[in-house]
């Protein structure tokens, strides 16, 4: 069987790959496991009742159910929760939108997929164009989406230290460059892995950047605002028609849905929209059926606010002080927790790789996920690439705080004094 470049290129082994194999195989091995490697939401109570009811809703309800599961939607996704979104940004954010300006995507990574497609690659005149990460670490799902070599260029960023073992990531704008070569540019926020918010400054900046070389600025928002607000720093949202915003139902309490959100002007809107009719036909109704009514009504910002936000805040302050008590004489630094659902340890001196920390750490029964997946488009050396982890910090207390304690008890083990 011969398979085309596009074919090849998925038959290779890729990150993402490696990590979901390597965290199914860990998952299956005899012995007690302490799962601090996903990043599957948290359960969080007040939001999971809600949803039951009104799947329960749906349910009895006829013309909805048929809605949710019984007829195709739309190409850019069900008519009503597009609107209903359209129509909360709006009012909550004087953003001038309708359902024009929102797409629906199975799940933001095959957004991004689309996106970076889209605009990146190879061009017709057989230049070649890249996405601009202008911040790593970056997420791990972005480094396999091209469908050609090289999509991405990054930079390293700036690093202060700061009180408390702990540091923050900054955009070196000093070294930032953009070029005739450069499509796009993408950031999330909050970031994943590393939690790190960026501050409005580096956003509206980078929004200037974008809009003076005509090129879209991508915001992955898939843990930010307005929904589901797990962001801990003073952070604005930002949108204009020069800016292409990524949002999610997934950390609301539905990854399984699959819902991603496009916000954008209406030209990508309907890119998108043509995109899904030729790969999926439409995109699944079922999470934006269940969630129109808590758009419409806004409840999605109180549980937000109000349930999801301080769920997540003392999980992750508990989670810091246990890392406080457990690493007391280790050399460490944890990125200031500014948001989603992950705690990124640095350790300056480590006398192994991340990897093999990681490998380590799984013996024990630890599911982590190593540092050094997280810079793509990023190849210059750098041993800072070699001295992270990234755990979640989001799972029951007795996991995280065990997993903590064998962290310590590993790297404690190592010449890293």
């Amino acid at each position: 069987m011969e398979l085309s470049s596009f074919g090849q290129r998925f038959q290779q082994e890729s990150g993402i790959d490696r990590l979901m194999v390597d965290l199914g195989a860990a998952m299956a091995m005899p012995g007690e496991k302490y799962m601090l490697g996903g990043g599957n939401p948290g359960q969080v109570p007040e939001v999971e009742a809600y949803l039951q009811q009104q799947l329960a809703f749906i349910a009895n309800d006829t013309k909805k159910f048929r809605q949710m599961v019984g007829n195709y939607a739309a190409p850019a996704g069900e008519t009503h929760f597009r609107r209903a979104l359209a129509a909360l940004l709006s009012e909550t954010y004087g953003w001038p939108l309708t359902e024009e300006n929102v797409a629906l995507v199975s799940g933001s990574q095959s957004g991004f997929f689309m996106l970076f497609n889209a605009f990146a690659g190879e061009c017709e005149d057989s230049s070649k164009r890249h996405v601009l990460l202008p911040l790593t670490p970056e997420y791990i799902g972005y480094a396999d989406q091209g469908i050609t070599d090289d999509l991405f260029t990054s930079q390293r960023p700036t690093i202060e230290l700061l009180d408390n073992n702990q540091f923050k990531y900054g955009i070196d704008f000093s070294a930032l460059e953009v070029t005739d070569e450069t499509a796009a540019i993408c950031v999330s926020r909050p970031t994943n892995p590393t939690g790190n918010v960026l501050t409005d400054d580096e956003v509206s900046q980078l929004a200037a950047l974008a809009e003076t070389h005509d090129i879209p600025l991508l915001i992955d928002n898939a843990y930010g605002l307005p929904f589901p607000n797990i962001i801990f720093s003073e952070a604005n949202p930002i949108w204009n028609e020069n800016i292409i915003l990524s949002m999610s139902l997934s950390k609301l309490g539905l990854p399984a849905t699959r819902t991603g959100i496009i916000v954008a002007k209406p030209e990508v809107v309907q890119l998108i929209s043509r995109m899904n009719a030729i790969m999926n036909l439409t995109v699944s109704s079922v999470g934006a059926v269940m969630a129109t009514d808590m758009v419409e009504s806004g409840q999605i910002l109180k549980l937000s606010k109000e349930c999801i936000q301080p769920f997540y805040k003392e999980k992750v302050d508990q989670a810091v002080e246990w890392i406080s008590e457990e690493f007391e004489g280790l050399n460490y630094r944890i990125h200031k927790p500014e948001g989603a659902l992950f705690l990124w340890l640095w350790f300056p001196e480590l006398s192994i790789t991340s990897q093999e920390l990681y490998q380590r750490l799984t013996d024990r029964g630890v599911l982590v996920v190593s540092g050094h997946y997280f810079y793509p488009g990023l190849d210059e050396p750098w041993d800072h690439k070699d001295q992270c982890l990234r755990i979640t910090y989001s799972q029951d207390p007795a996991t995280v705080k065990e997993g903590i304690k064998r962290i310590a008890t590993e790297v404690r083990s190592l010449d890293t004094l």
